[in-house]
């Protein structure tokens, strides 16, 4: 599965999402995660109400399953979600996205979360064990 980091130094999840000049994709499966494009955005990306700006964002992630954000607003975070694509703020704009990747790899070793497997569109049904 795809994963996005909103980034301004390829290191760390430290950009707002409508601001975000890059963003960082990885592939990411339970064998680990790797690198495949740094997608640039040019033009006024502040903050300034102008919600066309995130069209071409919303377009590029489109095949992501993940969005990894320092902030992002509400219109953005919703647009996001009718594409299918979860977004997930950074607890600090501190997180280093290796940290977070080798965390995700473990996490999809095991047992994923409901929200995980939801982002990953697998079953969430579990069979019942009961005692003959």
């Amino acid at each position: 599965m795809k994963i996005a980091f909103a980034t301004n130094d390829k290191i760390h999840i430290n950009a707002h999402f409508g601001w975000a000049k890059q963003m960082t994709v990885y592939e990411v499966s339970t064998e680990g995660y790797q690198l495949v494009d740094t997608l640039s955005f040019e033009g006024d990306l502040k903050e300034d109400g102008n919600e066309d700006k995130l069209e071409p964002k919303l377009n590029a992630l489109a095949d992501c399953k993940i969005v990894y954000v320092s902030a992002i607003g509400g219109s953005a975070a919703a647009r996001l979600i009718r594409k299918n694509v979860t977004p997930i703020q950074a607890k600090t704009e501190a997180d280093e996205i290796d940290d977070v990747l080798g965390r995700l790899v473990e996490t999809l070793k095991g047992s994923p979360p409901p929200w995980l497997r939801k982002a990953l569109g697998q079953e969430t049904k579990f069979r019942d064990f009961e005692a003959d």
